[in-house]
């Protein structure tokens, strides 16, 4: 260090010499206030806290897939639904979720046929309706955003449509074309994106789906197969780019447009859930010439497609795109503009969310999503306000936080000061620990008194395993409590309610519902066969396998730990058996596997979507469904095949009781808990609602940038003594090179004068 200061010093005595004059104070006093009053930690451009933008992060790398039949990402989310109009979305407010139009005029009811296209009415049964018919009308005036695919000359001809390479040159956006143009959404535009499911050039998750049930998508994925096959015929398989596919060239039965605003879709047979796709991005319009523009020769080469610049109808379009590193999205100028809603819940009365009631929407401008591939210093901008929301997609950061202002007085005087709103509910998810009902333990047995030993062993699992102790010792990954497999929030359910708990665990104590006692849980182990957790033939200890998704670290030990005690309670040992996820998945595949925790992700909100989590069929060591437990019981499966087919109603509820009624009674699951949607939003980020089947949240955002401005100055202030500091050391070290520099003066002037003094003499 002293080194490195003598080397500083003789730099600036060197400095000091070349301009032979010493230091204005005056002047360097100047040059600091202005560094001062220049300070600023503000990671974006002056002004931006008082712009109508909205800024959030994302983690990791770009969204791979922007294209509405590819995209089925929760990171993807974020810009899709802001995006692009499918035929429906949900109501944002409304709990339980209900449909309501986005880019269709209603929400419109099937109409049923037979096999000879004769009509049914709508109570008939399911094996008699060959085929559901729904004719959806489209909103009239509907425009997408400006884009080049729609720029046209004074002829009408596409600007374009036609380009080489050579004209593409170095454009890497839309906007480096010089022309923009627009067009009316149209049924086709549907019908096309219907069509584009059949597609070999990119992923399509959801075409094995679709084409069970959309007319002739099956024979339709055949035939475009085939037909791109022949269009790359000349072409080596690395080739980027592909000849346009043009699917207006081949009909498809199951989609049609009977007018310029009416779409048809035909569904084979009676599939009520069809509905709940319809708001998903993979029933968005495509416009065809979205798709001619993106397949011309060198798009895909700079990065020009509808992975990375979509094209549709919605509130916001992509203005900047740097990979992995910022995304922008600003206003569509076209766009309509939708009523924010006026009905809600209670809560969201109470909590100010109905005050925009009819106002139009989209109310923020901008948003700008820039990446943070580390967690503290992502926290850390939230909490200086350079962050108004931590991330769309994540819903967890809400409950996270109040659990630190649990933890810590300073953390909470911190948020409580600042009035940053941290919005928690239950939503459609689950979390749970099956058991494997191939195993000859825990499983269903062979004979029917190992199926009475094994479902008692099962059941007094389930009163041993408290979840409730789980949601207090960890908290971050908490909800309520389940004791079904159905969360609120969807029809059918009855959590939350006095009719819901489950009589295998709970027990009504002075109107309380608790859990039963260990006793109770004993008990039944020794009916099991196991008397204090021993085999009462062999007198062996029972030894159970817990089978885990992830390799064994210090992070999970907790977690783990507290698993094998909850099994100890009953005197049962587990040895726990840690993979990586992988070798864990393979495991369950081959039916290996015997107690295990999983969870799921609702795609739809509708009992029928966690009950087939339990439907036979769908066994994942038999099927490869989803049924990773691999339930099986025949009345069950025959209840929701009748379910599976049901509308909402008192008939429907019927059936639900009894199926939720069979699985508490089999204990196929340890019911786990539903885990907390949460969601953290400042102050000036008004009707936040945290969500995770409402993904175009960003249109019912509002900023009050006025506050936000204040705050960041307020909460932000610069601190100036590191830089005075800085600023008198610099003093100092130029001070002190400018005595040197004098003494050194000084000590070449008097030789001089002695050597002429001596010559004198």
């Amino acid at each position: 260090m002293t080194k490195w200061l003598q080397s500083l010093q003789g730099g600036l005595v060197e400095a000091v010499d070349r301009i032979r004059a010493g230091v204005c104070p005056a002047a360097l006093a100047c040059l600091i206030g202005l560094g001062l009053a220049g300070c600023d930690n503000s990671p974006y451009p002056k002004g931006s806290a008082e712009s109508n933008t909205l800024y959030t992060a994302f983690n990791e790398r770009s969204p791979r897939y922007l294209d509405p039949t590819s995209s089925y990402s929760s990171n993807e989310t974020p810009y899709t639904y802001q995006i692009y109009e499918p035929l429906y979305g949900y109501h944002y407010l409304k709990r339980p979720y209900v449909l309501t139009p986005k880019a269709a005029a209603s929400v419109v009811q099937p109409k049923y046929v037979d096999k000879n296209g004769k009509s049914l009415p709508e109570d008939a049964p399911a094996d008699q309706i060959a085929e559901s018919v729904y004719d959806i009308p489209i909103k009239h005036g509907v425009l997408y955003a400006p884009h080049p695919a729609f720029a046209k000359d004074a002829s009408g001809a596409y600007l374009y449509h036609h380009l080489k390479p050579s004209q593409l040159g170095d454009k890497r956006s839309p906007w480096d074309f010089p022309q923009v143009g627009t067009r009316e959404l149209t049924a086709e535009d549907f019908v096309y994106a219907i069509k584009r499911h059949a597609t070999t050039r990119t992923a399509a998750p959801v075409f094995g789906i679709f084409s069970e049930y959309v007319a002739g998508l099956a024979d339709y994925g055949r035939l475009i197969k085939s037909e791109d096959k022949k269009l790359r015929a000349s072409l080596p398989p690395t080739a980027k780019d592909k000849p346009f596919l043009d699917f207006r060239r081949w009909p498809l039965a199951g989609a049609q447009a009977l007018d310029s605003h009416t779409l048809r879709i035909r569904i084979i047979g009676k599939y009520p859930q069809w509905k709940y796709w319809m708001a998903m991005t993979f029933l968005a319009p495509v416009p065809w010439e979205a798709d001619a523009f993106y397949a011309q020769p060198g798009m895909a080469a700079n990065g020009l497609s509808l992975n990375t610049w979509p094209v549709g109808t919605g509130p916001y379009m992509m203005a900047e795109y740097v990979q992995d590193r910022r995304h922008v999205l600003k206003r569509n100028p076209n766009y309509r503009g939708e009523p924010y809603p006026c009905e809600g819940t209670a809560q969201d009365k109470a909590e100010g969310r109905l005050n925009d009631c009819g106002k139009k929407t989209p109310f923020v401008d901008t948003l700008v999503f820039n990446i943070e591939k580390e967690a503290v210093p992502q926290d850390a901008k939230f909490r200086q306000g350079y962050l108004d929301v931590p991330e769309f997609d994540q819903m967890s950061y809400g409950n996270a936080y109040k659990i630190q202002m649990e933890d810590s007085e300073a953390f909470n005087q911190e948020f409580t000061q600042k009035g940053i709103v941290l919005s928690r509910t239950v939503d459609l998810s689950s979390r749970y620990m099956g058991f494997n009902w191939l195993d000859p333990v825990v499983g269903q047995g062979d004979t029917p008194e190992q199926r009475l030993r094994n479902r008692k062993l099962r059941q007094a699992l389930s009163i041993a395993i408290d979840w409730d102790e789980y949601n207090r010792i960890f908290p971050k990954a908490a909800g309520e409590v389940a004791h079904g497999p159905l969360p609120g929030g969807v029809f059918g359910s009855r959590h939350g309610t006095n009719d819901g708990f489950n009589p295998v665990t709970h027990k009504v104590v002075n109107g309380q519902i608790v859990r039963r006692s260990l006793d109770e849980a004993k008990r039944l182990l020794a009916e099991a066969g196991y008397p204090d957790g021993r085999d009462a033939r062999t007198g062996k200890p029972l030894v159970l396998n817990y089978d885990v998704g992830a390799a064994a670290t210090p992070d999970s030990k907790a977690n783990l730990d507290w698993t094998a005690k909850q099994f100890a309670k009953l005197g049962i040992q587990l040895e726990i058996r840690a993979t990586d996820y992988n070798q864990f998945q393979d495991k369950v595949r081959r039916g290996k596997h015997q107690i295990f925790t999983w969870g799921w992700l609702a795609d739809y909100p509708d009992a029928e979507n966690f009950l087939f989590l339990l439907y036979g069929p769908n066994a994942k060591s038999v099927h490869d469904g989803e049924n990773a437990s691999n339930y099986q019981n025949d009345e069950y499966d025959r209840l929701y095949s009748q379910l599976r087919f049901m509308d909402d109603g008192p008939a429907k509820q019927a059936v639900i009781d009894r199926m939720v009624k069979i699985l508490q009674e089999d204990a196929p699951w340890s019911w786990g808990y539903f885990p907390y949607s949460s969601g953290a939003y400042h102050r000036w980020v008004h009707n936040g609602k945290p969500s995770i089947m409402v993904r175009d949240q960003a249109q019912y955002y509002k900023l009050d940038v006025t506050d936000r401005a204040r705050s960041l100055r307020e909460w932000n202030r610069p601190q100036y003594w590191p830089l005075v500091a800085v600023a008198l050391l610099v003093f100092g070290m130029v001070w002190g090179a400018a005595k040197i520099l004098r003494s050194r003066e000084r000590a070449t002037a008097l030789p001089a004068k002695s050597s002429n003094a001596f010559r004198g003499h």
